[in-house]
């Protein structure tokens, strides 16, 4: 993404019916042809292309990749089809949060064929082949348009950003939590959805495959907690949202690990653009003005 490694992955399926969930920004598309077909999986070959949310960073590159893989069908959640189908309103938003900085980090979605685009939710199946498939769980929280994705032979499940950003190089989980989507009680039941699935492997977008299921699951319910406790508290006290992004920064970063010595921190510069202190409070904020006008709304008509 944006010219450095290690931000989004992309996974290949290698089954009869070849599929890759997540495709990345449309700046990626290329990185990913290549990719696939140095792996053997030419232009005809692709049978499904599976995202598990709208966000740039995920699908961005879906209409490239669909005029470049013209055989596979589109997979997303039926909240999200409509913009893969018609992306305008997705790239004005995108635009007006982003700026100028959206050119460079993400690149324009094109339209995908509607007629290709399926529109999935939970229960919903992918078939993969040879009796195998890929189960869709609606899993909201980070956004309202967000699957997981399960394999049934291997057991692995695609957890798109539902759980946070998954650190390889310290082991960290951290939660993502954007405006307007995020809403804490969905994201916590999604988490308890995945603990109940209980898969084999978590593979998250960002970045990799983890095998320590349990523990990490716990971990990002407790980083959401942490986080959220945090804001509120910022909130509650009359601070505004400068005055939270500093108490986050101030008790919650030092949670994490530091990058070991050595590695090139560019791609975490990225991460943090993506999914950082400013962002997350931002949505956890958003989500707090609703409680609270829910609350009040519920006064006056009670």
């Amino acid at each position: 993404m944006a010219g450095y490694p290690g931000i989004t992955s992309s996974y290949l399926i290698r089954s009869e019916r070849p599929c890759v969930v997540e495709v990345g920004t449309a700046g990626s598309a290329p990185v990913l042809r290549d990719a696939l077909h140095s792996l053997g999986v030419d232009a005809a070959d692709l049978a499904t292309v599976a995202v598990t949310h709208i966000h740039l960073d995920h699908a961005g590159g879906t209409g490239e990749i669909a005029r470049m893989f013209p055989r596979a069908e589109i997979v997303v959640h039926e909240r999200g089809a409509r913009h893969l189908a018609d992306p305008s309103r997705l790239m004005r938003s995108a635009r007006m949060v982003w700026g100028e900085r959206l050119d460079t980090l993400f690149g324009e979605m094109t339209p995908t064929e509607a007629a290709r685009i399926r529109a999935v939710d939970t229960g919903d199946e992918v078939d993969l082949g040879a009796g195998r498939r890929l189960t869709a769980h609606y899993s909201p929280g980070h956004a309202k348009h967000h699957v997981g994705l399960v394999d049934s032979l291997s057991g692995d499940l695609y957890v798109g950003d539902a759980v946070g950003v998954y650190n390889p190089l310290t082991g960290d989980v951290r939660p993502a939590t954007p405006p307007p989507d995020f809403d804490l009680d969905a994201g916590l039941g999604s988490l308890r959805l995945f603990s109940d699935i209980r898969p084999r492997r978590l593979l998250f977008s960002h970045f990799g495959a983890v095998d320590e299921v349990a523990p990490t699951l716990e971990r990002a319910v407790e980083e959401l907690r942490v986080w959220v406790e945090t804001v509120r508290e910022s909130r509650d006290t009359g601070g505004d949202l400068d005055h939270a992004v500093a108490l986050v920064r101030e008790r919650v970063l030092d949670r994490y690990r530091p990058l070991p010595e050595g590695v090139a921190g560019e791609s975490q510069q990225v991460l943090d653009i993506l999914s950082g202190v400013e962002g997350n409070v931002a949505g956890i904020t958003h989500w707090l003005d609703r409680v609270e006008a829910d609350r009040r709304e519920a006064e006056k008509t009670g």
